[in-house]
C-alpha cells in the first residue's frame, strides 16, 4: 500500500511539473534501451529466447535478476524460460544457509504466493538453483532464486531426488568442462490445462528441461539437453532422458541460440553428443 501512495504522488508531481516530467521521461526511455538492448543480452547466450510463433502460450514478461534472467507466463503462473551461467567455483565461494521461506516478486503483481503451493502435493521447484548461485553469486543473487517467478510445481519425487541430484551434475562435474557454461531451464506442459487445487494462476508442467552451452577455452562450443517428466523415477540414469535442442525447441515453443551462425545453430541444435558430458 506504501509503495502504491508513493507511485500515485509521484506521477502527480510529475505531471504539475512538464519539465520535471520530459526529465523522467527521457530517464526512463535512457533505462529501457539499456535494459532491453544491452543487460539482458549479458545475461543470455547467442540471444534471449524467442517463441517460435505468436502465441499467448508462449508469451512471457522478462525479468532480470543478479543472477539469473527469466521469462514469466503469467497465463501459466510459471516461469517458461530460466537462463544463468555457470563457471567452476574457487575458494571465494560463498557458502551461505538456505533461506526459510519463499517471497512473491512485486513484478508479477503478487498473484503468485508460496501459500498457493501450500498442501497442493508438489513441492516449490526452484528453476534458478539456490546453491549453484548462491555459491557463485552471494546472497542477495540467492535469495533472488526463492521469488515465486523462479518457481514452477514439481513433485516432491523429482525434486527432491533426480532433479536435485542434475543441479549437483551441473555445478560439480559439467561447469569445470568448460570455461563458461550457459544452463537454460524451464517447464514444459501438454494440451491438457490442469491447475494447482489453490491457485486458479499457477498450471502444473508434464515435464521439464535443460539446455547446457558449454563454451571451452578455445570457443568451441558442446551441448546437452533433456526432457524430465514429473514422474520420472529417482534411480533412473540421466542419459536416459538426453535429447536435441531441436526437440526442445518444439516441446516449449522457444527458439534458443538463433543469434548464431544458421549452419552452427543448426548442427547443435539437432546433435545428440554424451561423450563431452557424462
Amino acid at each position: 500500500m506504501k509503495k502504491l501512495h508513493f507511485s500515485v504522488s509521484l506521477l502527480t508531481l510529475l505531471f504539475k511539473n512538464p519539465k520535471l516530467f520530459l526529465v523522467a521521461l527521457l530517464l526512463g526511455g535512457l533505462s529501457y534501451s539499456y535494459e532491453c538492448f544491452i543487460a539482458r543480452d549479458t545475461m543470455s547466450f547467442a540471444g534471449i529466447p524467442t517463441a517460435r510463433e505468436s502465441s499467448m502460450q508462449t508469451s512471457t514478461r522478462i525479468f532480470r535478476n543478479h543472477a539469473y534472467m527469466v521469462g514469466y507466463s503469467d497465463l501459466k503462473g510459471n516461469p517458461l524460460w530460466v537462463v544463468y551461467k555457470l563457471t567452476t567455483s574457487d575458494e571465494n565461494a560463498h557458502h551461505l544457509k538456505r533461506p526459510d521461506s519463499f517471497s512473491s516478486d512485486w513484478r508479477n503483481f503478487g498473484l503468485i504466493t508460496s501459500s498457493d503451493y501450500t498442501n497442493s502435493g508438489y513441492d516449490r521447484g526452484h528453476m534458478a538453483p539456490n546453491h549453484a548461485i548462491a555459491l557463485l553469486y552471494g546472497k542477495e543473487a540467492q535469495q533472488e532464486t526463492f521469488l515465486m517467478t523462479n518457481i514452477t510445481p514439481q513433485k516432491p519425487s523429482l525434486n527432491q531426488k533426480l532433479w536435485q541430484h542434475l543441479e549437483a551434475i551441473e555445478l560439480e562435474t559439467f561447469a569445470p568442462k568448460f570455461k563458461e557454461l550457459w544452463v537454460y531451464t524451464g517447464p514444459l506442459f501438454d494440451a491438457k490445462t490442469v491447475r494447482l487445487k489453490n491457485s486458479y494462476w499457477v498450471e502444473i508442467p508434464d515435464a521439464f528441461y535443460k539446455i547446457y552451452i558449454g563454451i571451452k577455452g578455445n570457443g568451441e562450443i558442446k551441448t546437452l539437453s533433456l526432457i524430465i517428466p514429473q514422474n520420472a523415477k529417482s534411480n533412473e540414469r540421466l542419459e536416459k532422458y538426453v535429447v536435441s535442442i531441436d526437440d526442445v525447441e518444439y516441446r516449449s515453443g522457444f527458439d534458443f541460440i538463433h543469434q548464431l551462425d544458421d549452419d552452427i545453430e543448426d548442427r547443435l541444435e539437432s546433435t545428440i553428443e554424451l561423450q563431452n558430458w557424462f
